[in-house]
């Protein structure tokens, strides 16, 4: 068997053919002649023996039996492509099918140096970076970060011909980084351009990107069938939603606000200012005041009405007030206190997983089709979609947030119908928190602070056609300054417990005290981790980097180089965690005066909580939001419990809905408005 690690080669220069030379070490498939594209079949001999001279090393290729590629080959290779086109996703899973059906490592090298040229370069590099993730041979190996092969979907479009110059004129150790302006999309006469910083950071996008290479919804059934796959969809956007209302608070923004008429101008505006290199083209823009139109777009085989929208979404609602779905078989299926969350999150995505997709049809992808479509939906203009037709850029627009706002609405609608959590369902009787700190070196205690930090990434392994060589990009993102938790608690026994950690913010957009019933809404999950807890005081002390809902800045922007850990199991883990929430957007921007928040600290009842598995050597760091590889899901209560129901009768404020294994302690994020170089600011 060849070296494995070859098979990486196929995402770097995406657009440059595979008889080109590839990586660093200028390796050369050996591409039988048959497997070329018909452009260059007839100078397949004089092609293959140039490059082939300029090798370090030719890769063989092996002469198999190609599975038919069918409807695959019809989305044009100057294409965008979307997951939520449903045409889009059917080929991406025959095409994800292929690379996992064949029978080994050089058989899937063959059939993909076949596809490479033949295929659409999104499609394909999504196809095969879920095919690697999810087969046993491949699973250790480095998939590589989408920004190294199409950084036009997260850098201002300007960068490319600043790029270029520099790769063909300056020597590549004498080349500074391209400085990307923070902001380059709107200036501050438009509100929304407040949040920015947020929508468009690329870890953030990274990680919805990430997610739905771990999580497909169109794929075999074993590939997409992961443990409460609904109840995460669910869970890891209302996450989104609360971290995104948070950010508008400490910008004096109030909450985002549900896209809920249908027939009415949305009055955001989002132009994107980024250049799609496959397509050549711009990525469309929206106006302001533009409303949501049927869709017919025969060559993207979409024929959509907003009235289909509006019938899903009275369906699902009627479920959920009914208590249960019906499948294709029209038998009842229950929307029971803790799996109904799970039926519902595939239904509303949906997936494959859906019990009844042709009358719940397909809501949440919908919503995006449509958005993405509103300039121009009947292809008069022959535009493509906007951003927000694309799981790696969509976090970027403004009415992202809206649709999500609206479909978290409705999860939370059946979650309001569930019983409440009484205090037998929330204390842990012999356990008292008694205090609760965060500090930060050589700051005062409990004020977390935030800064402006520039980062380098290279984005050569994506320059097709330009000279080889490094060249880096400096862009700026918010950061924090880590910090650690200090926890007292108190136990009249030894015993295991969940410690789980949330931020609020301490007041509404008003100003005014929070009702608990909404608050509950703000709470975002900073960390969750078992405890053994010996009798009497116990100091617990925990580090802000060990989270589990984040990966580590490095691993955001890794490369096929660095970074990588030894072993293949390891390697396997570290790919799947890699959708975890980017580190420097754990906390919130805060503001200069110092954001008022209030953070919560609960010690649960682990006979409540415990999962009996045996996940020794699993990457888990970001399991709250992406799980752990081929596990279960590794806590028995329901994701973004406590907060994830209704409060109990009498309970309208926080200080009511406490416990004694609970304790909250008031919080401020400061945010120092200066920008700290590469390495500076920690």
């Amino acid at each position: 068997m060849s070296d494995k690690k070859n098979i990486l080669l196929l995402f770097d220069r995406p657009q440059e053919p595979v008889f080109m030379p590839k990586g660093d070490q200028k390796k050369v498939f050996a591409v039988p002649p048959e497997y070329l594209s018909d452009k260059y079949k007839p100078i397949g001999t004089q092609v293959t023996n140039r490059f082939g001279e300029e090798a370090n090393e030719t890769v063989p290729v092996n002469r198999i039996s190609i599975p038919p590629m069918g409807e695959i080959l019809e989305l044009p290779r100057d294409s965008n492509f979307s997951l939520f086109i449903p045409k889009h996703r059917r080929i991406a899973g025959r095409l994800i099918d292929i690379f996992l059906g064949v029978r080994n490592v050089d058989d899937l090298l063959a059939v993909a140096v076949y596809a490479r040229d033949r295929v659409n370069p999104y499609l394909f590099n999504y196809a095969l970076s879920v095919a690697l993730l999810h087969r046993e041979d491949t699973q250790d190996l480095d998939v590589p970060s989408i920004i190294h092969s199409f950084p036009d979907k997260y850098v201002d479009s300007k960068v490319f011909n600043k790029a270029r110059e520099d790769a063909t004129v300056v020597p590549e150790g004498a080349r500074m980084p391209i400085e990307i302006p923070r902001d380059y999309t709107a200036s501050d006469l438009e509100e929304e351009h407040r949040l920015a910083y947020f929508r468009e950071d690329i870890g953030l996008n990274l990680h919805h990107w990430h997610w739905h290479l771990v999580y497909p919804f169109e794929a075999a059934r074993s590939v997409v069938n992961k443990n409460r796959r609904g109840e995460l969809f669910y869970y890891m956007h209302q996450q989104i939603m609360s971290r995104y209302n948070f950010e508008r608070l400490c910008n004096k923004m109030k909450r985002t606000e549900r896209l809920i008429d249908w027939n009415a101008p949305i009055k955001e505006a989002y132009f994107p200012k980024l250049d799609s290199l496959v397509a050549s083209r711009s990525w469309p823009a929206r106006v302001s005041g533009q409303k949501l139109q049927d869709v017919r777009r025969e060559v993207d085989g979409i024929k959509l009405d907003v009235e289909d929208l509006k019938r899903w979404r009275d369906r699902i609602y009627d479920a959920i007030h009914a208590g249960f779905v019906r499948d294709r078989n029209d038998r009842q299926v229950p929307l029971t206190e803790f799996e109904g969350i799970d039926v519902l999150g595939n239904i509303v995505e949906s997936s494959i997983l859906s019990p009844n997709r042709d009358f719940y049809g397909d809501m949440h992808n919908t919503g995006h089709i449509l958005l993405s479509y509103i300039h121009d939906p009947d292809h008069r203009h022959l535009e493509s979609f906007g951003v927000i037709g694309d799981s790696a850029t969509a976090m970027r627009d403004p009415i992202f947030y809206r649709w999500h706002g609206f479909v978290d609405d409705l999860f939370q609608d059946f979650k309001s119908r569930l019983p409440r959590y009484e205090e037998n369902r929330l204390n842990y009787p012999g356990v008292t928190v008694e205090s609760v700190n965060v500090t930060v070196q050589g700051g005062q205690p409990n004020a977390l602070q935030t800064f402006w930090q520039q980062s380098d990434v290279d984005l050569s392994r994506g320059m097709d056609f330009s000279p080889r060589g490094s060249v880096f990009v400096r862009f700026t993102h918010l950061q924090h300054r880590p910090f650690t938790y200090n926890i007292v608690v108190q136990s009249n026994q030894p015993r295991e417990g969940t410690c789980r950690i949330f931020l609020a913010p301490k007041f509404d957009e008003r100003g005014n005290p929070w009702l608990f019933r909404d608050q509950r809404l703000m709470f975002i999950e900073l960390d969750k981790f078992r405890v053994n807890l010996k009798q009497g005081e116990n100091t617990i002390t925990r580090n802000s980097a060990d989270s589990s809902v984040t990966i580590p800045f490095e691993r955001t922007y890794r490369d096929l180089d660095t970074s990588r850990p030894q072993g293949g199991q390891q390697l396997a883990q570290f790919n799947f965690c890699g959708c975890g929430w980017p580190d420097n957007l754990l906390i919130p921007k805060g503001s200069p005066e110092g954001f008022s928040c209030q953070l919560f600290v609960m010690i649960s009842n682990i006979n409540d909580d415990r999962i009996n598995q045996d996940a020794s050597g699993q990457c888990n760091d970001a399991d709250s939001y992406c799980g752990i590889k081929d596990k279960l899901y590794p806590d028995r209560r329901s994701m973004g419990y406590p907060f994830d129901r209704m409060p109990r009768q009498g309970v309208d404020t926080l200080q009511q809905f406490l416990t004694t294994n609970m304790r909250v302690q008031d919080v401020s994020i400061q945010f120092q408005n200066r920008t700290f170089k590469p390495r500076e600011g920690n």
